[in-house]
């Protein structure tokens, strides 16, 4: 399998894109530059309940709605040898896991990772009281009270990368990418929750080179947004300019196979100051298009 690397994009508006436990569920934040983090396991955590919606079995997941250790997890695969247990489990072959197996902790590094997500924009909090109907307990009649925490618009990137050398390992097929590609376009808003709800993909680029050594960085460094009003609400109310994108992949078409993509129709993308639509601009590659 070849190397690939990943830019995806996803906004959120008036939602929770990542709770940080640690403080009252808040957002994450950068505070020191008002950029909202979201983890890289949020991510793989839409992935793997999206996984597990189409009817693929996963490691990490709770059973009968109950968290359970790894040692717990495995005892229904205490039979099967390693490559049946790889062949079982789409998410260890994506993304990797430290498993007991007959005795001994076997750990798989995946060859799909992510790093943190960050905001595009600059983001405000909403923090509202609320309160519940129903009461902790027969003694407290009234209904408990609450902070509820909300981004008012955030426009979230993500980096990410295909290891072709790890994927040999975790025996990851072409079959798992293109169920990647589909759980990175469709995962979001399939698995919205109260606090998740108003999140929407908005672009996806999965570049495919022609070996396993090609890198060639974190695509986040070759984009930036363009504000059409101050604080930004809505996804109409900017573009993003993809000059320094187009120009890099261009300077190295020889090492890439396949660019897969999709691209919101609301999303504005320039090159250049000027308006463009993705497949134009990359009309010189092989393109394939995620439905």
């Amino acid at each position: 399998m070849n190397n690939s690397e990943i830019l995806f994009l996803y906004d959120a508006k008036f939602a929770n894109p990542n709770g940080d436990p640690d403080e009252e569920n808040r957002p994450r934040m950068d505070s020191e530059r008002d950029i909202n983090l979201v983890s890289d396991l949020r991510l793989k955590r839409y992935i793997r309940d999206y996984l597990l919606d189409k009817g693929y079995d996963i490691f990490v997941r709770k059973v009968e709605d109950k968290s359970v250790t790894a040692e717990k997890r495995m005892e229904e695969f205490k039979n099967s040898t390693e490559d049946e247990i790889l062949n079982k489990l789409i998410d260890v072959r994506m993304f990797g896991a430290t498993m007991p197996i007959k005795g001994d902790n076997k750990a798989y590094i995946g060859p799909v990772q992510f790093n943190w997500g960050y905001s595009l924009n600059k983001v405000e909090l909403l923090e509202a009281g609320i309160t519940s109907h129903f009461s902790t307990n027969d003694k407290v009649p009234h209904g408990t009270m609450g902070r509820d925490f909300r981004v008012k618009y955030s426009l979230i990137a993500f980096s990410g990368v295909v290891s072709g050398k790890r994927a040999a390992k975790t025996k990851l097929t072409d079959d798992d990418l293109k169920l990647l590609d589909e759980a990175m376009r469709h995962s979001i808003q399939n698995q919205a929750t109260r606090s998740k709800i108003g999140q929407y993909p908005r672009l996806y680029i999965r570049v495919e080179y022609i070996d396993s050594e090609t890198i060639l960085g974190d695509f986040r460094d070759l984009i930036s947004l363009k504000e059409k009003v101050e604080s930004i609400r809505d996804i109409k109310e900017c573009s993003l300019d993809i000059t320094k994108l187009v120009d890099t992949l261009r300077e190295n078409r020889e090492k890439i196979k396949n660019i897969y993509y999709f691209v919101d129709e609301n999303l504005e993308l320039k090159i250049n100051e000027g308006v463009i639509v993705l497949s134009e601009a990359l009309k010189d590659f092989n393109l394939i298009e995620i439905r």
